[in-house]
């Protein structure tokens, strides 16, 4: 495998020489311009030698909100007397902690709400030479409705499959409880399992994305932490039901403490029979890996994630086919999220009658949200599906910080746009953030107090786009770029009223023309605030204000 070969080079030179990857080459007989194509698009990979210290602040939306351009800046300010080869500050994209923002990583360590004193310790320390510690995980402490096995036997649900052999039945079962893909996209899962299961061929695969990498989105983490046999379980099961004898726990770089628990209960199920061949006696086979994703949001949309299984750069492919006919090495594929997978043992275990129950509102099942931003109490939250927005926010999350009013709330980061205040009780659903023109997503929440600039907000969003974008296609190369360019001059005072006319072009090329949903989506934080803050946005263009005297105007800034 490419990546395997990359990072032991990387571990024993701290980047990649070019003799190193010459001699790769040779070695593997993969030519030096793939080897050189590869390397150079994933950003945990280094060319070339990098500086002593490498410390990043997370600038996107959460932390954000909660501090990171003033830290960033006060750290840039405390080792500016620094050689650049000793010590480099700068920013990154988010690192999957935005519940404990600000984050910062420092050579690859991360951690959670970072202050100016600890993060300059943390310099210093690597500075001289000594090992920095470990970001430890979080376990939780409360029972989970989630957890269908609480003082049982674990793995049920696939111990009566096997017994049964009812594949069909398995199916039958997902499609009648409507469970749908909760990553994001919403497709069932019942059909999708069943588009696997009958395409010919001996060679299927399961595929479980776990590089939740969107700003916001922090509940695969919680899940995997907590509740991981029930991901391998679901795994499992999609691979017996479709007829797959391999799976990928794809699982993104930054989640170190979530690989080893993973990783310990793959073992767990290797040494009970659970995994392997000949699965608790029988004839059936299901192996299972964890895949470490080699970084770059991009790897989240699925069919870039199977090129990077393969060993190739992380570009989406155009669709169709669809990964349930050409997936893994062109083969038929079963890609779903963490929380699809360990739905499946709930629902096998408790009953479609019992996942409907769990839900409000005509809505069905549990529903693992991340709440981040200005509340008092960000985090991970179990609610029923269909729970009022209000409910989320005010109860489980605490309410508003400092005392202060809600202004405006992202139901899935970025790419859902944001919502007033005035929408706070909308139901966390499909059908119904859809309805308000927004959409659950992940379940990524982001909440916005009064007094944050809803520009400010949008421009911060549509940056971490133009950040990510693979650049294969150019609508979002070309357009995210442009759409920061044009938003950056607004908080500058330099904006026009021709310029709405060109937001709407570049809106309709993105929506139209872009291969993936991060270009189908790059526009959406600011066609959301044209909406919804409209008379705030004019306010920069037509009277060169802010009236929450947060952007510059004036005041020169590199994005």
């Amino acid at each position: 495998m490419i990546f395997d070969d990359l990072r032991a080079i990387q571990s024993q030179y701290g980047y990649l020489p070019g003799e190193q990857l010459e001699a790769m080459s040779k070695r593997t007989q993969i030519p030096l311009y793939r080897i050189h194509g590869v390397a150079d698009f994933y950003p945990h990979f280094h060319l070339k030698p990098p500086p002593k210290v490498s410390l990043r602040v997370c600038s996107d939306m959460s932390c954000h909100l909660r501090g990171a351009p003033a830290l960033e800046t006060g750290l840039k300010h405390r080792f500016q007397a620094m050689s650049a080869s000793d010590v480099s500050i700068g920013v990154c994209s988010c690192l999957g902690q935005c519940d404990g923002a600000p984050a910062i990583s420092i050579n690859d360590h991360i951690y959670r709400g970072a202050t100016p004193a600890q993060a300059e310790a943390l310099v210093l320390t690597a500075l001289g030479g000594s090992d920095l510690p470990h970001l430890p995980s979080q376990p939780n402490t409360t029972a989970l409705a989630s957890d269908p096995y609480p003082g049982a036997e674990r793995y049920g649900a696939l111990r009566r499959v096997i017994q049964t052999r009812d594949w069909d039945g398995v199916i039958a079962q997902l499609k009648a409880s409507g469970l749908p893909g909760l990553g994001g996209a919403g497709f069932v899962t019942g059909m999708k399992w069943e588009l696997v299961r009958k395409a010919p061929g001996p060679e299927k695969y399961v595929v479980c994305n776990a590089d939740e990498s969107e700003p916001g989105t922090i509940k695969d983490r919680f899940i995997l932490e907590n509740l991981p046999n029930l991901v391998i379980e679901g795994m499992i099961l999609a691979g017996l039901v479709t007829g797959a004898h391999k799976g990928f726990l794809y699982i993104r770089h930054e989640y170190q403490a979530q690989e080893h628990i993973l990783q310990s209960e793959i073992d767990r199920c290797y040494a009970e029979g659970l995994l392997g061949s000949g699965i608790l006696g029988t004839d059936l086979v299901f192996e299972l890996e964890i895949f470490v994703s080699p970084g770059g949001y991009i790897c989240g949309e699925e069919s870039a994630l199977i090129e990077a299984i393969e060993g190739k750069r992380a570009e989406p492919r155009n669709k169709p086919p669809f990964p349930v006919i050409s997936g893994v090495f062109n083969k038929p594929t079963a890609l779903n999220n963490v929380e699809t997978f360990a739905n499946v043992p709930q629902i096998l275990m408790n009953g479609v009658d019992w996942y409907k129950a769990q839900g409000q509102g005509g809505a069905a099942g549990l529903k693992f949200v991340g709440v981040s931003g200005d509340v008092r109490n960000p985090g991970i939250f179990e609610i029923p599906m269909g729970l009022p927005m209000s409910e989320v926010i005010y109860h489980h999350a605490g309410g508003i910080v400092d005392g202060k009013a809600l202004k405006a709330f992202a139901p899935s980061g970025p790419s859902s746009g944001y919502l007033p205040a005035s929408m706070v009780d909308v139901r966390l659903d499909f059908k119904s953030l859809a309805a308000a023109g927004s959409m659950l997503g992940s379940g990524a929440i982001v909440v916005c107090a009064e007094g944050r600039c809803m520009l400010d907000m949008a421009l911060n969003a549509v940056t971490f786009f133009r950040n990510e974008s693979c650049g294969k296609c150019v609508p979002c190369r070309m357009g995210s770029q442009k759409m920061v360019d044009i938003l950056t001059g607004w908080t500058h005072g330099k904006g026009s009223r021709a310029d709405m006319e060109l937001i709407d072009e570049l809106t309709d090329a993105l929506k139209l023309t872009s291969i993936c949903g991060l270009g189908q989506f790059a526009h959406a934080p600011l066609s959301s605030v044209l909406q919804h803050f409209r008379p705030e946005i004019e306010a920069h263009i037509l009277q060169k204000q802010c009236p929450e005297g947060v952007c510059p105007m004036r005041e020169e800034r590199v994005l």
